[in-house]
């Protein structure tokens, strides 16, 4: 799901935050691609991609535990492949906005993130 030259944005609209790292990328000129992840859901091996460029391998940090789906599914004491399986099947629970760059990634929590990938 990304490109080497322009950023990726893994966006919900219906998100704040995810609406204002789209604005800052405007605002300072830089294209990026939009995928609205809700709609065009990202794989296992996606996500898998997406913790390794944020340096991490814990799932949890793109996991939004705070949505009901997560507690319907039971996924507090979930391991690794149980939370990327129902993340993959589930893509409101990934975390928003994710903003990918080469081989770098970053949660855009608070938007202001995603300006370290520019630097």
């Amino acid at each position: 799901m990304s490109t080497e030259d322009r950023p990726v944005v893994w966006h919900n609209p219906r998100c704040s935050k995810s609406r204002g790292a789209l604005a800052l990328l405007t605002e300072r000129g830089v294209e990026a691609d939009v995928v609205r992840y809700l709609d065009v859901a990202p794989t296992r091996a996606d996500l898998e991609e997406v913790l390794r460029k944020l340096g991490t391998d814990d799932p949890r940090a793109i996991v939004r535990t705070g949505e009901a789906r997560y507690r319907e599914l039971g996924l507090a004491g979930a391991d690794r492949d149980a939370l990327l399986d129902a993340m993959a099947a589930n893509p409101v629970l990934v975390e928003r906005p994710i903003v990918i760059l080469g081989d770098r990634a970053v949660v855009g929590r608070p938007p202001e993130k995603v300006l370290d990938l520019l630097g």
